[in-house]
């Protein structure tokens, strides 16, 4: 086999290789090609006129009427708590238990006190009535008689302030057992077993049976709109059930946090959501005529700087454009647009933080 010259096959390889390096060369100074732009389903409305409502919608909360913090009249340490968050209690349950041993070691005590006093009355009655005997033979004075008499009303004096600590010494021990007064649901539990408490001290917090209200905050400059006795329109978020009740009660003062005004709304009784239930109240606050307004979904807000706009499509050519507005007021969970649109544009409401201006869109339709 003929071998090749070294020099040869050297200029043979390189010879193989500089058509391979110039595609390379010429693949790295092409530009990649740009993706398309993606075309976006995008939800729209038809502007119109619309009309305005006459009212305003806050979020509010069932609460039952009566709400009651409980905690002993003693102080001691907490033994035994006997309910739990949401349990339902009648009256006269025990409900918790502070321990017992000194209050009833003290009741002891004034019951020895009694037991003393009594002896000490009982002498001194039989030592008053021998001096009556004495006096009614003239041995005696009748000064020594009084005396005789007036340590006899020492005494029977004594014995009652003996008997009244007994009595309330027992009433310690009584108190020592939490009892409910009310039937009711425990809405919060606010001691645990071993803590010592203060006499006081709230240990269970329980709303009671009967009468609930809707507890919402009015803000300040609608506040005067609302009056005892007007009838709203109630909403609960949960099932949709609408029910009418009775403005019961207005703040007099802001809450200082939030500068708004609590208001309480009567409920029907027959038809009572449970406690914590979200509910939505109608207020009739405003009285203006039916006048057209222009309204979008707040979804349909995109705010440019200090300024808000909207998208708008253009049909013939799917694209969107970004259009100023001004906003009026609210109405419900929609805005009202003072200027920038007129009836007939169609306005994206869905999507619209993800767009820019002139990309082109698909209408999303509902299957």
């Amino acid at each position: 086999m003929p071998v090749m010259n070294p020099v040869k096959f050297i200029k043979s390889i390189n010879a193989g290789l500089w058509p391979l390096a110039a595609v390379l060369l010429l693949a790295g100074c092409t530009k990649p090609v740009p993706l398309a732009e993606p075309v976006r389903a995008v939800k729209v409305i038809t502007v119109g006129w619309q009309s305005m409502q006459s009212g305003t919608e806050f979020a509010g909360e069932v609460r039952a009427r009566v709400e009651s913090r409980l905690g002993f009249r003693v102080s001691g340490k907490l033994m035994a708590r006997l309910v739990e968050l949401g349990q339902h209690v009648q009256a006269g349950q025990v409900l918790a238990q502070l321990d017992p041993q000194d209050y009833q070691l003290a009741a002891d005590a004034a019951g020895a006190q009694v037991s003393a006093a009594l002896t000490n009355r009982d002498l001194a009655a039989a030592d008053f009535k021998r001096y009556q005997a004495l006096k009614d033979q003239n041995f005696i004075s009748g000064a020594e008689l009084e005396r005789r008499g007036a340590t006899l009303k020492a005494a029977q004096a004594q014995l009652q302030q003996a008997q009244a600590q007994k009595s309330e010494q027992g009433n310690q021990v009584g108190y020592a057992t939490l009892v409910s007064a009310v039937a009711g649901v425990v809405t919060a539990v606010e001691a645990e077993p071993g803590q010592v408490v203060a006499a006081g001290t709230p240990i269970l917090r329980v709303a009671q049976d009967g009468p609930r209200d809707v507890v919402f905050s009015v803000p300040e400059d609608k506040v005067a709109a609302i009056k005892s006795g007007a009838e709203m329109t109630v909403r609960v978020w949960a099932s949709g059930l609408l029910l009418k009740g009775v403005v019961r009660e207005v703040s007099a003062s802001a809450d200082p946090v939030t500068r708004t005004f609590s208001v309480k709304l009567a409920l029907p009784v027959q038809e009572t959501p449970a406690l914590g239930t979200t509910v939505s109240v109608l207020a009739p606050l405003r009285q203006r005529p039916a006048e057209p307004v222009i309204k979008l979904p707040t979804s349909a807000l995109r705010q440019e700087g200090k300024s808000t706009a909207v998208w708008v499509l253009d049909p013939a050519t799917l694209t969107v454009k970004l259009q100023g507005v001004q906003i009026a007021t609210a109405d419900g969970n929609e805005v009202v647009i003072a200027s920038g649109l007129t009836p007939g544009l169609q306005v994206v409401v869905a999507g619209v933080h993800v767009l820019s201006p002139g990309q082109k869109v698909t209408i999303y339709k509902e299957e």
